[in-house]
């Protein structure tokens, strides 16, 4: 299906714009804070609090619970109120939250807390997006995203290392600077996102008028005056409130992403605890498949990106991740069999290579078209409801990939692995289902023949 505003091809060259400059530098800060926050949190609520790991994994589960319900009216409030105010509002909470992890001492507080901060992650993710698709061409998004996800797993490395230190250290000091660093990144997150230009709301925004003070680049103008603004606007009165809530097809295209984000526990907890059973010796071996995972991203992610260019190459890109996930738990599951260390060792390489790709493929077509299905006035709250599979996967993934793996061994794995192939297979009917009501995709009208 050819779309005229949707399928613009980006150009491999094109420099990178002040507000991408900017906004890739509020994605590196963050991230630095949050790798260091990933890295040592989990020991310093159990050694240093003295949470217990249940309770611990108990408080996580209903913060981000919470956090999957926020980011639909907290995108929506992007929308209303402007994405830019609201994402550099959530960042400084994020660090005021963050802060207050310095004080908790039992675990009502720390549920409190770890609930304000899902809450603030979620709603910052869906403002994020919701900039991104202010500022950015149509054409240029996956692109950018592409580029800010490399930024991110950049950061995150940093940070890691950060926190890496903070645990050998192991005193309290130490964890206490971690958080520190994590709560400062995020401050100063939001003091980048306000040099950002002021995409107005929606209710305000019109195909002529996008931003209150204008991009130094004009590519906010651009994103909304090839076409998008006008079928947003069309859409405005279509639906009210929370819009995005009954909008089935979209949330079938939703729950099959949900599915391919399953594999995000993989590499944070499953993999660690698969090697701590099958290959003890091989310990070390966990977090150098999560270095191996960051650094294939930043490398890499922007060219696979390259080659998603519209909503058929980009069900297409995720349809193939599906494959090559399969392909990876296949190998995982390989890495039972009885085999020499170094043959373990190697299979297990294998696999996160290959899910490292599978990522890549599925994050560029997901990109594509979470922004493509969503009314161009509602970004905010589509990208919220959207990024819900994020906090689900964060949720349920570490119980379900736990129970199915480490108890199912390698049929589990393939379990997994057939799995993520229905659900690469399912994205291009459920992309094509949900193209049928969104008016922006339809195709060009025909020229009229001449008669006579």
């Amino acid at each position: 299906m050819a779309h005229h505003s949707r399928s613009i091809v980006p150009s491999r060259r094109t420099p990178l714009s002040g507000s991408q400059r900017t906004l890739a530098t509020a994605q590196l800060v963050s991230a630095i804070g949050d790798g260091a926050y990933y890295t040592s949190s989990a020991l310093y609520f159990t050694r240093i609090v003295g949470l217990s790991p249940t309770r611990l994994g108990l408080g996580l589960a209903v913060a981000w619970a919470i956090g999957s319900v926020a980011g639909v009216p907290l995108g929506h409030l992007a929308d209303r109120r402007g994405p830019r105010g609201t994402a550099a509002a959530l960042a400084l909470v994020t660090a005021a939250v963050v802060a207050s992890f310095l004080v908790v001492d039992d675990f009502l507080p720390f549920l409190v807390a770890a609930c304000l901060y899902a809450t603030a992650q979620s709603g910052l993710s869906a403002a994020r997006q919701a900039l991104v698709g202010g500022l950015v061409p149509e054409g240029e998004r996956t692109a950018a995203l592409a580029r800010l996800q490399a930024t991110l797993n950049a950061g995150l490395a940093v940070g890691a290392a950060l926190g890496g230190v903070a645990l050998t250290v192991g005193t309290r000091a130490a964890f206490l600077a971690a958080f520190t660093l994590t709560a400062l990144g995020f401050l100063a997150t939001g003091l980048v996102l306000l040099r950002l230009p002021a995409v107005l709301p929606a209710t305000k925004a019109g195909p002529e008028d996008v931003t209150a003070d204008g991009s130094e680049d004009g590519t906010a103008a651009h994103g909304l005056a090839d076409g998008t603004a006008a079928a947003g606007a069309r859409s405005r009165g279509r639906d009210g409130g929370f819009a995005v809530l009954a909008d089935r097809r979209y949330a079938v295209v939703t729950l099959v992403n949900t599915v391919l984000l399953l594999r995000m526990p993989l590499l944070s907890l499953v993999i660690p605890l698969w090697i701590a059973d099958r290959a003890p010796q091989l310990g070390w071996l966990g977090s150098a498949l999560f270095v191996l995972n960051t650094v294939g991203v930043t490398l890499f992610q922007v060219r696979t990106a390259r080659a998603v260019t519209g909503l058929p190459s980009a069900a297409r890109a995720v349809r193939q991740a599906g494959a090559v996930l399969l392909a990876s738990c296949a190998v995982f599951a390989l890495s039972a069999a009885p085999v020499p260390v170094w043959a373990t060792a190697a299979l297990l390489v294998g696999g996160a290579v290959l899910q490292v790709l599978g990522e890549m493929k599925q994050s560029a077509g997901s990109w594509q078209i979470a922004f493509d299905l969503a009314p161009a006035d509602r970004l905010g709250q589509y990208q919220g409801f959207f990024g819900t599979g994020v906090a689900v996967a964060r949720t349920a993934g570490p119980l379900l990939l736990t129970a199915l793996l480490l108890d199912g061994g390698g049929p589990g794995w393939l379990v997994l692995g057939v799995l993520f192939l229905a659900a690469g297979c399912a994205m291009g009917p459920a992309v094509r289902h949900a193209e049928r009501d969104r008016p922006w995709l339809a195709p060009a009208p025909a020229p009229l023949a001449p008669t006579g």
